[in-house]
């Protein structure tokens, strides 16, 4: 949930180069109390840049940094985040309450081991060996690691990448749980759908600048339109024959275009006579935005005076 407080996080014209290559751009970032922002983008978008500006471990060449009102990197505002990251290891001949106890003897007010617990559905895990845990069980506890800490800020980079939907799920309910308690969350991640499941507002990157920013719905609303799916006896020339503009493409045995006018379309389609089956007409998905925001190039189908303007 967004507030008018003073940001905890406050990214300002920041920018970034190695060597020729321009990492970021210039951009503005802002992390709110009580909420969970997404930091969607392609690989080589930026992604990992901004983390590690934040984190002190890169020094921007241009721009301001500020988190929890420290410069990036100092001490007490490490003492309040919790990071969970790609490249996390963790001992294997441990316990589970033992690797969780080491941890918060490392912070003055650390959180109960009983609500971390609880938090991270890691309640009957508590005397198993790391090195007996399902990959998603071990996510879980990295993650518990980030928070035992009682940070006001959580980062967490890719932290369901290579889990089955099932440990996904779970790990959701982690998220959720650690925002409902008031804990600002930032995240990165390659499953759009898990942005939009989790996110009070999206920051879409690409090519080291923001090209979008809002809540979802607003992320979304900046394609507008419908997508349009069916099965069919044409190809996908004929389809795009018959509307002129049209980018359709084939997933599978579907058929799938993105309409400003989807009625329009969808007539001339009956009118020459091209059999439609297994008809949807549903809302702009957030995958279908971000396409549209990352690669700009792709066509979509217009309405035939916007053709002629």
């Amino acid at each position: 949930m967004q507030t008018h407080q003073q940001p905890l996080v406050s990214l300002r014209q920041l920018s970034k180069q190695f060597g020729k290559e321009t990492a970021l751009d210039a951009i503005d970032l802002y992390i709110q109390p009580n909420e969970v922002v997404a930091l969607l983008g392609e690989n080589g978008a930026g992604k990992t840049t901004t983390i590690s500006t934040l984190l002190g471990q890169l020094t921007p060449d241009k721009g301001e940094v500020t988190v929890l009102g420290y410069p990036a990197g100092h001490w007490a505002a490490k003492q309040q985040m919790g990071v969970m990251l790609q490249s996390a290891a963790l001992p294997d001949n441990v316990t589970v309450i033992e690797q969780l106890r080491l941890f918060a003897s490392y912070y003055p007010h650390s959180q109960p081991l009983a609500y971390v617990l609880k938090t991270a559905l890691l309640t009957d895990l508590v005397k198993r060996k790391v090195q007996t845990l399902s990959g998603g069980q071990k996510q879980r506890l990295l993650f518990a690691m980030a928070i035992i800490g009682n940070p006001r800020l959580v980062i967490l980079d890719e932290p369901t990448v290579g889990l089955d939907a099932t440990a996904r799920r779970e790990f959701w309910s982690c998220i959720r749980a650690l925002a409902a308690n008031g804990t600002s969350v930032l995240l990165t991640t390659h499953y759009l759908e898990e942005a939009d499941a989790l996110s009070d507002r999206i920051v879409v990157l690409a090519k080291g600048r923001v090209v979008a920013e809002g809540v979802p719905e607003a992320i979304k609303a900046k394609l507008g339109g419908k997508r349009i799916r069916f099965r069919s006896n044409g190809s996908v020339e004929a389809i795009e024959q018959a509307i002129p503009g049209c980018a359709a493409q084939c997933r599978g045995d579907y058929i799938e275009l993105h309409s400003l006018t989807p009625e329009a379309h969808l007539k001339t389609l009956f009118d020459a006579g091209i059999v439609l089956q297994d008809l949807t007409v549903v809302g702009i998905s957030l995958e279908d935005a971000f396409l549209h925001l990352t690669q700009p190039t792709q066509e979509y189908a217009v309405p035939a005076k916007e053709m002629s303007a």
